[in-house]
């Protein structure tokens, strides 16, 4: 009998990780070893776990999607992440397949399609919804050379101080959290705020908002 594909479901909603797992369950090939309900518990997750597919939603609290990817593919690189989003931005998809996205899937994909997909991925391929592969597409041929973002310049640290700020946490309470002081939070915001050319918390959050990166 052959090796079953273990699977690890990031995603803060119960009822989409039972639907998920339901799909998958009905499938001998597969093993769902364990699910996540915000993004540092999939990343502490996967590091310890080890699946061969993680399914990760982008819209995570605690930490997002596309920055659990960079995390997990950073301590785990054989670890393949399949993207699940209700989104088919450009601008997202590919800061996910930056972070080390293996794939990219609609979550109004059909069953089928998501089997292939996590198939796909688990063999070492690349995956995107037809949806999303003709908007890439589309963005590329658009800008070929586009330059990175400011987003794209911020550290894992700065990403996370970034979204707390946004959510409207206190300074002290971001520092209490992450275990830091509250003098390197404000050190981490001035730089952040640098990079993205952003003057004070109101833009802050819409930048936070424009992106995706909190629910407005």
């Amino acid at each position: 009998m052959s090796k079953k594909i273990t699977v690890l479901i990031c995603d803060d909603h119960a009822l989409f990780r039972e639907g998920v797992k339901t799909i998958l369950n009905s499938q001998p090939e597969f093993e769902v070893v364990a699910e996540a309900e915000d993004g540092k518990e999939g990343v502490d997750l996967a590091i310890r776990l080890q699946p061969d597919v993680v399914l990760m939603d982008i819209s995570m609290p605690v930490l997002k999607g596309f920055d659990a990817t960079r995390r997990i593919k950073k301590a785990r690189p054989d670890v393949k992440v399949l993207i699940l989003s209700v989104y088919d931005d450009e601008d997202l998809v590919a800061r996910c397949l930056d972070a080390g996205a293996s794939g990219y899937v609609l979550k109004d994909s059909p069953p089928p399609q998501l089997i292939y997909a996590i198939q796909a991925v688990s063999r070492g391929q690349q995956y995107m919804s037809p949806r999303v592969l003709t908007t890439v597409v589309r963005q590329f041929i658009a800008n070929p050379t586009e330059p990175k973002t400011g987003y794209d310049l911020l550290s894992d640290r700065e990403r996370e101080i970034l979204v707390l700020l946004a959510e409207g946490v206190a300074l002290k309470d971001i520092a209490r959290r992450l275990n830091l002081s509250a003098k390197t939070v404000e050190a981490h915001k001035y730089n952040l705020m640098r990079k993205l050319n952003l003057h004070d918390r109101a833009e802050l959050i819409r930048y936070a908002i424009r992106k995706r990166l909190v629910e407005a």
